[in-house]
């Protein structure tokens, strides 16, 4: 509502105007007046008065037509209206106010009554309006509550979608590799290509017989406690965990992102492991378990890329340098780490080498320079 009010006054008997608008006026009110019901209708539109004051019997249009324009109008807020009518009869009055109209005064005014209804109905005015006010900032919180809680929804959905692609990553990945991968947003360095890897196999000596003669429980225990020594070190080095069954583990290097190092970082995770089942080694002994611990690693270019079905998927490579790596695996003996001619070159200096000769491998065509790591980096 306006300070100071706005009230129109709508007659049409210019002595009558001039009487509401003067004592109105005194008492610090702004005035604005119409002569009949259409010209009424048109102020009440574009002036939005705070209150009027209106005459029944008019030409044109009369006070009921005003009452139900005004009131039928959507885009008009509320706005009080006082008839000022010298009809007094009760079923005019009760006309008027089933009309819309919200008090009335007979003609002729008097001053007492004219101050208190207009302060009356101002008085509502101001209580609508406050109450319009809060009910539109409500409105408006509700939409901005409404946005937030969406907003919220598509993070929440966006970080469990990135939860999910970093846990589907770090089944292959070291935890770092995962993240840094789902930051940058491109995951197409997991799709088929070609590239220079080392490939780490190891697995344990005497499994098999132990696994055929062990009880169920016996095996799943020694297998888990392999596992859960092996898969720290696994992820210190930054190795990319292609495969593992049972006692079979498949680590790749240099691969989805490349390394310099990765000779190195290959023969530095096989030592570390090396020494690592050799402490569990001697619990096993201890229960009756002979079970030794061999490593197979080698250097060339393989098909990486995922693999799988559904939500089956494995990230792995495929190639000679993964047979060749399998096959030295399965030569080497307790404590041995077999390496390639390329592994051997790389790491030459930095370890201690056994060399050990040219050797047939199972299901490849030449012998292979074979090597033992013997010491540490």
């Amino acid at each position: 509502m306006r300070d100071p009010p706005l009230i129109l006054v709508v007659d049409d008997v210019p002595d009558n105007v001039e009487i509401l608008q003067m004592r109105l006026e005194a008492q610090g009110y702004r005035i604005a007046t119409a002569a009949d019901g259409e010209a009424a209708v048109a102020a009440i539109r574009a002036q939005r008065p705070d209150l009027v004051l209106l005459d029944i019997m008019m030409p044109k249009l009369d006070g009921i037509g005003v009452l139900k324009a005004v009131k039928s109008d959507p885009e008009l807020p509320f706005i009080p209206i006082i008839l000022v009518t010298a009809k007094a009869e009760a079923k005019d009055l009760v006309a008027a106010l089933e009309a819309g109209g919200d008090d009335y005064l007979t003609k002729p005014v008097d001053h007492t009554s004219l101050s208190a209804r207009v302060r009356a109905m101002l008085r509502i005015k101001a209580l609508h309006d406050t109450v319009e006010e809060q009910r539109a900032r409500l409105a408006d919180q509700a939409a901005q509550l409404e946005r937030w809680n969406r907003e919220l929804e598509s993070r929440v959905a966006a970080q469990l979608a990135e939860i999910e692609r970093i846990g589907r990553l770090k089944r292959f990945l070291a935890p770092q590799l995962a993240e840094l991968i789902v930051a940058q947003g491109d995951e197409r360095i997991l799709e088929s290509h070609r590239r220079d890897i080392v490939v780490v196999f190891c697995d344990l000596r005497g499994f098999t017989a132990f696994a055929e003669t062990a009880e169920p429980e016996e095996v799943v225990d020694l297998v888990r406690e392999y596992h859960a020594t092996l898969d720290p070190i696994v992820t210190r080095s930054q190795g990319t965990l292609g495969h593992f069954s049972g006692d079979g583990i498949m680590v790749l290097f240099n691969d989805p992102l490349p390394c310099e190092d990765a000779a190195e970082r290959a023969v530095g995770m096989a030592v570390e492991m090396r020494a690592a089942v050799a402490g569990l080694q001697a619990g096993w002994r201890r229960r009756g378990r002979e079970i030794g611990f061999g490593v197979g690693i080698a250097q060339g270019y393989a098909t990486l890329g995922q693999i799988g079905f559904a939500q089956r998927v494995d990230y792995t490579a495929i190639g000679t340098v993964c047979n060749l790596a399998a096959r030295l695996c399965a030569e080497a003996r307790d404590g041995q780490i077999l390496v390639s001619k390329r592994i051997a070159a790389a790491i030459e200096g930095t370890v201690t080498l056994d060399e050990i000769g040219d050797l047939a491998l199972k299901g490849l065509s030449q012998a292979v320079a074979v090597y033992n790591v013997v010491g540490a980096p």
